[in-house]
């Protein structure tokens, strides 16, 4: 396959946006790279939907040499859930799920066999899941291994025999795993779809029209591939073997796992990314879900609650601890000086999503400022939000009121 080759950047003058801070910006992304901090990556940013910024950086493989191109393919780990909820958001608009399904009125299977270890999973319903407020452990293996990852079905037969920990609705404890996993089969059965992929496939991904973007990675985009590398963890709470091991689970031709397993194209991102923006129409005019939907999962769901991950993150850096911001599972942006992914400068209802150490995609619908990011290296998380909170701060002092 031929790769489409572009200039390493490109910026183009844009109405509304001041070109000097995205010279700062790609000078930034330069110097990161020089200085070992990742290996490479690709970037859009763009305003009103009109690119103003492309860049492609560095290495997408530093054992091979390999550089950067535009139609390189990432694993992008938890950046998989936002599509994920793009599905939940259209099955409730289509009223096929509702914030009170419960996950045993689709998953009976779920409340276990034991009745003295199911207490409160009966309770576990989707607004729980989307806020991660579910209850349930936040471990990044949703009842089995890596090597049980792959097939959806035997990891929702394992989450039945998994305990609820916390009262259904209380703590904000992000889910790196097991809530987007039932979401994921909730939806398969409230569409009756024979496979979550095909069920992406279906509703998501062929709407939009993101061509390069699939849970799993097919065999014949391989040679396109970025490899989960990862740089250091220093006070990470994943492991690099917890992170490096999805290469090959991802890789699995039956890979379907919703919560870490797409993979993307930088342009794909971008084209998700447009659909958010644009309240949920797509480029060619199908209302994929409803505005109403978008408004209410873009508003703060989870108060002033603190979300047990990333202040987790915070403390170990003496950082000031951050409000979750959660929406139904988008997380958003906020207000006050705390670190975090969206940096300080956008309005308050900025939301997106991220994969660990390495992606990041964002709207601003105040501004209509958009910002895709995909790097190759997987950074320490508290490293990541350093470096996201730099970058987004620069591309949003690029917005003008030209």
């Amino acid at each position: 396959m031929q790769h489409i080759a572009l200039p390493e950047t490109t910026i183009t003058d844009t109405p509304g946006l001041e070109r000097r801070f995205l010279e700062v910006l790609d000078e930034t992304i330069r110097a990161d790279i020089d200085r070992g901090d990742y290996h490479g990556a690709n970037v859009i940013v763009a305003r009103h939907g009109e690119i103003a910024m492309r860049g492609s950086y560095g290495m997408a493989e530093v054992a091979t040499d390999r550089p950067t191109r535009s139609d390189d393919v990432y694993r992008i780990l938890s950046m998989s859930k936002g599509f994920t909820n793009v599905l939940i958001y259209r099955a409730l608009s289509e009223g096929k799920l509702m914030l009170s399904t419960r996950v045993v009125d689709l998953i009976p299977e779920f409340f276990g066999t034991e009745p003295f270890r199911a207490a409160r999973k009966d309770r576990i319903n989707l607004a729980h899941l989307l806020t991660h407020r579910a209850g349930m452990p936040a471990t990044p293996n949703p009842g089995v291994g890596p090597e049980g990852f792959a097939v959806l079905a035997d990891v929702i037969s394992a989450l039945c025999g998994v305990d609820v920990i916390n009262e259904p609705g209380t703590n904000l404890n992000y889910s790196a795993a097991i809530n987007h996993a039932l979401m994921g089969e909730m939806a398969r059965r409230a569409y009756g779809a024979a496979s979550f992929r095909e069920l992406m496939q279906e509703k998501v991904f062929g709407p939009i029209g993101m061509e390069n973007t699939r849970f799993g990675m097919p065999a014949d985009w391989q040679e396109r591939a970025v490899p989960l590398k990862v740089i250091e963890a220093n006070d990470s709470w994943l492991k690099p073997e917890d992170i490096e091991c999805l290469n090959d689970v991802i890789d699995r031709p039956d890979a379907e796992m919703p919560w870490v397993g797409a993979v993307s194209t930088i342009e794909d991102v971008f084209a998700f990314t447009e659909v958010l923006r644009n309240r949920g129409r797509t480029a060619n005019g199908e209302q994929l879900f409803g505005e109403s939907v978008l408004d209410f999962a873009t508003s703060n769901q989870t108060g002033d609650q603190i979300n047990d991950l990333y202040g987790m993150v915070a403390a170990a850096r003496s950082w000031d601890l951050p409000p979750g911001n959660m929406g139904l599972g988008m997380a958003l942006a906020g207000s006050g000086t705390h670190a975090r992914f969206f940096g300080p400068f956008v309005s308050p209802r900025t939301f997106g999503s991220y994969g660990a150490g390495s992606s990041l995609l964002w709207v601003d619908p105040v501004s209509g400022l958009s910002f895709c990011f995909l790097s190759s290296g997987v950074m320490d998380e508290g490293d990541n939000v350093a470096r996201f909170q730099k970058l987004s701060t620069i591309a949003a002092s690029a917005v003008t009121s030209k």
